[in-house]
């Protein structure tokens, strides 16, 4: 029987929400991302929350918050357990995503959903893989095997495989089909005829301009506003398209030699280009090449200035300027803040890179017309001083008070404290320091004005934990030795926070510069976990600067998607990830032109998209598999066999598997070529054959008088020419490049 796969969106059908899927293959369950919006709404997760347990494996494909943002909190809240599998970019730059949101938030407000530990802890639970790192599951997975393939858009962009037994499953969504400055294009075209692929619509009305074209009018946007004495904000994520941005900008800058500062004011800006300094061969060809032949780093950047916080960015040189700041949804962090100062000066420019996400700031801001007037609720984090300080230290003191109470009657029990309830004839004694007579222990407890500092000796019984012992204690601690030595425990030597912080607080100020003050109230009450208080307040932004969008997203556009489509030719097709205009067309034009199987599932709805072919196992016999020749074809050996489906006398059948025993007559078959072809690779082949070729109208043209065409949907191909011996030496080229049965 044929592999039974079905499919169920979580989020992200029908829509432009955040991507996520359940996949069931033979049972085994993947979870296909767990993306969240910046806005962080749990109500998005109430799908994801009743499967989260039983989830086996979760497959990530890019490090942005709609891919990866709500794994964490699903690691950490909601029982999700399962591996993690992404590549290695997509594991670093998704943990700065994750950092930047926690840092953002909890500068300006009381975030609980998840802590910067929890992210550790969740990226801690995954295995990185290389692209076209075949991987094959264990235990409940067994047989099948995960391979990551390059998808462009961002660093590390995967397009997952997954293989069992002859079905391939593909889940190809937010993939690029153009070479770019630091990625490489998708490498979708090179699959052909799987048996299921996962792919979205989010583009499919889209069409884009030329790259040319767009990049020059970005730089001349910028330059007419910086020299118009105005600011440009470039809102971004993290660790995602903005690094396409900076060496576009940093290329222009070099080349005119302008001096208009550029920063990027992120919390992790730091560690962004430094993830990005080492991960050249996940890049483009071209930057590869460059650091290959002259050792020279892309992301040496000479004019982009790395801000952590706002007191850094102040420093910068006065005037016009271009930064780079997160959140892109502008729905907290640096670039929230700075669209509140900016808008109101018709010299500047917010120029968004990527569309909004649904409810976001960003979003309301990209509606056509735009906005005049916004309403923007800023918070702040500010110490608490005064009736408030002392009316939270009170509640403190008595919040331990009451703590230390219990603790006692916890550790032991409502005897432990009184000496008195231990009688009988027990030799006990105390004795006086200076070698006086020993006194009678009832007595010395009945006396309230007993000596404090003595030496009880205990003779015949367990002391409690609290009596003092009249030597020094000897405390054994075995260590564990391997064959590198004594083994260490890691967290010995980690400094807790609570203690750095505390260690922190107790060293003296650094002396302040004259005219500057020692310290900033905001940023010691983050940085020591001071008590402080968070202020609320709504402002009314009148929008007087300019507002553009250019796309900047990195993702194939329509004509392109259903170009991919068509040359892919799946055997089934599901949709996902698209507002339901954009999802409806792309599904009827794969109809038509595709394939007859195309899905469309709702959020919660399960789709069977089991295949049609029943697939067999069978046991060859000696004889017959030594007259077998296997030819190597992608990732199988495949070869033709004669046999009848038979049963050997003396043998043990093996479970689920049929029997093949030669045939006395094979019956002759036509030749069946294996393989596919393009005519662009078969046009290079001829070229190093001294054969010359040309395009013409979709027709590869041989010398003078041959033609090779494919027709029949691409699935035959046909020379047209005369009999010759040029023809038969272009025909058996043309065999050479398939395998033939």
């Amino acid at each position: 029987m044929g592999t039974s796969v079905q499919v169920t969106p979580l989020s992200g059908a029908h829509s432009e929400a955040p991507l996520c899927y359940l996949l069931q293959v033979d049972g085994f369950r993947f979870l296909l991302d767990c993306g969240w919006t910046d806005s962080f709404d749990l109500a998005l997760l109430e799908p994801l929350k009743g499967v989260a347990p039983t989830i086996d494996a979760v497959l990530l494909s890019y490090p942005d918050t709609m891919h990866l943002g709500a794994y964490t909190y699903a690691f950490a809240k909601l029982g999700l357990q399962a591996t993690m599998y992404c590549t290695l970019p997509v594991h670093h730059m998704g943990q700065m995503y994750m950092y930047d949101h926690v840092l953002s938030r909890k500068a300006v407000s009381n975030f609980d959903l998840f802590t910067l530990d929890d992210v550790d802890t969740a990226f801690a639970n995954s295995i990185q893989l290389k692209y076209q790192q075949h991987y094959q599951l264990a235990g409940k997975g067994e047989g099948m095997t995960i391979t990551p393939y390059a998808a462009g858009h961002l660093l590390g962009g995967t397009i997952w495989k997954i293989t069992k037994d002859t079905e391939e499953i593909i889940y190809a969504v937010d993939f690029n089909h153009r070479k770019e400055r630091h990625l490489n294009k998708t490498v979708l075209e090179n699959f052909v005829r799987p048996a299921v692929l996962i792919t979205d619509a989010y583009n499919a009305l889209n069409n884009q301009p030329q790259r040319k074209q767009r990049d020059q009018e970005f730089i001349d946007m910028i330059l007419k506003v910086l020299r118009a004495d105005g600011n440009v904000l470039l809102p971004v994520e993290t660790a995602g398209r903005v690094l396409e941005l900076i060496l576009h900008l940093e290329s222009n800058w070099a080349h005119q030699r302008l001096s208009y500062p550029v920063a990027l004011l992120t919390n992790v800006s730091y560690s962004t280009v430094e993830f990005a300094k080492s991960l050249l061969e996940w890049m483009s060809d071209t930057i590869a090449r460059s650091f290959g032949s002259s050792r020279e780093n892309s992301f040496l950047l000479k004019y982009l200035k790395l801000c952590h916080d706002r007191k850094e960015f102040d420093e910068l040189p006065s005037g016009p300027k271009v930064v780079f700041a997160s959140m892109a949804s502008l729905e907290s962090g640096f670039a929230r803040e700075l669209f509140v100062e900016w808008a109101t000066d018709s010299r500047n420019l917010v120029l968004f890179t990527e569309r909004g996400q649904m409810g976001t700031l960003a979003k309301k801001l990209q509606a056509e017309p735009p906005p005049k007037i916004v309403k923007v609720t800023m918070s702040q984090k500010i110490p608490l001083t005064g009736e408030e300080l002392q009316a939270y230290e009170e509640e403190q003191r008595l919040k331990i008070a009451a703590e230390q109470e219990v603790i006692p009657m916890e550790e032991d029990g409502h005897s432990s404290p009184k000496v008195k309830a231990v009688t009988g004839p027990l030799p006990l004694s105390v004795a006086e320091p200076g070698g006086g007579a020993p006194m009678n222990v009832e007595g010395l407890l009945a006396t309230s004005e007993a000596p404090l500092h003595r030496q009880i000796l205990i003779d015949g019984f367990t002391a409690s934990d609290k009596t003092a012992a009249p030597m020094f204690p000897l405390y054994e601690n075995p260590s564990d030795w391997d064959e590198y030595g004594e083994v260490i425990n890691p967290d010995d030597y980690v400094v807790k926070e609570q203690e750095l912080m505390d260690y922190q607080s107790s060293q003296p100020a650094p002396p302040a510069a004259d005219g500057e003050e020692n310290t900033d109230p905001e940023a010691e009450a983050i940085l020591a976990d001071r008590p402080s208080k968070v202020v609320v307040k709504d402002y009314t932004v009148q929008v007087k600067c300019a507002l553009y969008y250019m796309d900047f997203e990195g993702r194939s556009d329509g004509r392109s998607i259903k170009n991919i489509l068509a040359h892919v030719a799946p055997i089934k097709l599901v949709l996902v990830h698209g507002s339901a205009e954009a999802t409806e067309h792309l599904r009827q034009h794969c109809v038509k032109n595709v394939c007859r199987d195309v899905y469309a599932p709702r959020i919660g709805e399960t789709q069977d998209v089991t295949s049609d072919l029943c697939a067999y196992k069978v046991r060859l016999t000696e004889r017959l598999m030594s007259s077998v020749l296997f030819r190597k074809l992608g990732d199988y050996e495949v070869a033709w066999v004669d046999g009848v489906i038979g049963s050997q006398e003396g043998s043990q059948e093996s479970e689920g598997m049929l029997p093949l025993l030669p045939s006395e007559t094979p019956p002759p078959h036509k030749s069946v070529f294996v393989g596919d072809l393009r005519l662009a690779d078969f046009k290079q082949l001829l070229a190093t054959k001294g054969i010359q070729a040309e395009f013409a109208g979709g027709v590869l043209r041989c010398g003078d008088a041959f033609a090779v065409r494919k027709s029949g949907g691409s699935q035959q191909l046909v020379i047209e020419g005369p009999l010759s011996e040029e023809y038969y030496k272009l025909r058996d080229l043309l065999y050479s490049q398939f395998y033939m049965l």
